[in-house]
C-alpha cells in the first residue's frame, strides 16, 4: 500500500535526514521525502499496520527533526 502524506519539515537538509531514517522503520517498504513540495510518500510492507508504523515513523523523523509534522 501506498499513501502520500503532507508534511512540514524546516530546510532540504532535514528533509533528506528524515528519509534516510524512515527508510530504517520496519514496515516500510520504500520512502520518499520532498522537501519543496512537503510531502512524503510512503510505501508500506504488505503484512504491515500503517497505523502502527506511521506512529514509528514520526518518533523516528522527530528524533532527527524536533519540528517534524504530518498534517494529513
Amino acid at each position: 500500500m501506498k499513501k502520500s502524506f503532507k508534511i512540514e519539515v524546516d530546510c532540504a537538509n532535514c528533509a533528506n535526514l528524515v528519509e534516510e531514517e524512515v527508510k530504517n522503520v520496519k514496515g516500510v517498504k520504500s520512502v520518499s521525502v520532498v522537501f519543496m513540495t512537503q510531502k512524503m510518500k510512503i510505501e508500506f510492507d504488505d503484512d504491515a499496520d500503517p497505523e502502527a508504523v506511521m506512529k514509528e515513523v514520526i518518533k523516528v523523523a522527530k528524533k532527527v527533526e524536533q519540528d517534524f509534522e504530518v498534517i494529513s
